[in-house]
């Protein structure tokens, strides 16, 4: 049988080394690729085709939702499981309008991980039942409709925006931000600005309690 093929993405070195651990004594699972960060799980992704991404949400310069968003997007086949210590409402929901297949928690046995891999392999959606619930409560309140979708259109920044209030949040310079966003440091500038404009704010301050109350920038843990 063709093993299933996961990549890691964490930005803690042992919790990769850990995870890694783990899945070597599950015969039928494969990790082909570790990433550090939300900007390299892409290229990886490209690189090395995994069936199953192991996102963690609070990763540097892209975070996990937003990452998992644009690789849904991007290689419609790959499913991916947020695998965080986060278990609010909030998060859950975040994760599934993102496009995930699934939430698991970090706490969770070796069984479960594996279980869940191989479900969402099958096109399954997976979720830890301590989080399940608040799927439940989504559907019957209409917050989420049968696909996982919101049923209504928020007042979202575009994913350029997203991702340069992540990069600001996390006190890179303009000219950082521009550099490793492959932009000009006047386009850099104008989504600063579009972004103030945008959320009614007019200092970075406020621009990082927005990305932190929001989920963007996930406090450490």
């Amino acid at each position: 049988m063709k093993p299933i093929r996961v990549l890691l993405a964490d930005d803690h070195n042992l919790v990769r080394a850990g995870m890694r651990a783990l899945l070597q004594n599950v015969p039928e699972i494969e990790v082909v690729a570790e990433a550090e960060n939300g900007r390299q799980v892409r290229a990886l992704v490209k690189a090395h085709q995994p069936d199953v991404v192991l996102m963690d949400i609070a990763m540097p310069e892209l975070n996990g939702l937003d990452a998992t968003a644009q690789l849904v997007k991007e290689f419609p086949k790959l499913r991916v499981i947020i695998l965080s210590m986060h278990s609010t409402k909030g998060y859950v929901l975040q994760a599934l309008r993102a496009g995930a297949s699934g939430y698991l928690l970090k706490g969770a046995a070796t069984p479960e991980l594996a279980h869940a891999i191989r479900a969402v392999a099958r096109g399954e959606t997976y979720l830890s039942s301590t989080v399940s619930k608040y799927v439940v409560e989504a559907f019957k309140s209409g917050e989420l409709d049968k696909t996982g979708t919101t049923d209504r259109v928020e007042a979202a920044l575009t994913p350029r925006q997203r991702e340069v209030l992540q990069l600001i949040a996390e006190g890179y310079s303009t000219k950082e931000i521009a550099e490793k966003l492959h932009i000009s440091v006047k386009t850099a500038k104008t989504h600063r600005s579009e972004l103030m404009r945008r959320l009614g704010l007019h200092d970075v301050a406020g621009l990082t309690r927005y990305a932190i109350s929001t989920g963007i920038v996930v406090p450490d843990q």
